[in-house]
């Protein structure tokens, strides 16, 4: 059975790796909390330099909004793998999954409903 934080450094593990698959980048820093049966990932600097320019050539409202779709639908379009990498670390079924981008700050917020939270053994002080 895994410590808390061997499951979140799990968890951050394969969120990076989807990251680096799935946009060709990696997060500068990722940070996963477990709670109770709530996970949240929280990746800071993962938009790629396309999406930078992006959002800065097109007028603020309209670079967002379509940056925002575009992740929308990649988390969407990833989801069961997503899905499937939490529950094969945590060994709980997720019932949802919602997420978020700054466009101004690059920051993305994945967060995942757990069925029950995770057992997990207590770390060795």
């Amino acid at each position: 059975m895994k410590t808390q934080g061997e499951i979140e450094a799990a968890v951050c593990g394969a969120m990076s790796r989807f990251e680096q698959e799935y946009t060709g980048r990696g997060p500068k820093d990722i940070h996963t909390f477990l709670i109770g049966d709530l996970l949240v990932v929280r990746l800071q600097g993962v938009l790629t330099a396309a999406e930078r320019r992006l959002v800065k050539t097109l007028p603020t409202e309209k670079g967002r909004d379509l940056l925002k779709q575009v992740r929308f639908q990649l988390i969407e379009t990833a989801r069961p793998v997503l899905e499937s990498i939490v529950q094969e670390i945590t060994g709980t079924k997720v019932l949802s999954l919602h997420h978020d981008i700054s466009t101004a700050t690059g920051e993305e917020v994945v967060l995942f409903s757990l069925a029950a939270a995770p057992l997990f053994r207590e770390a060795k002080k």
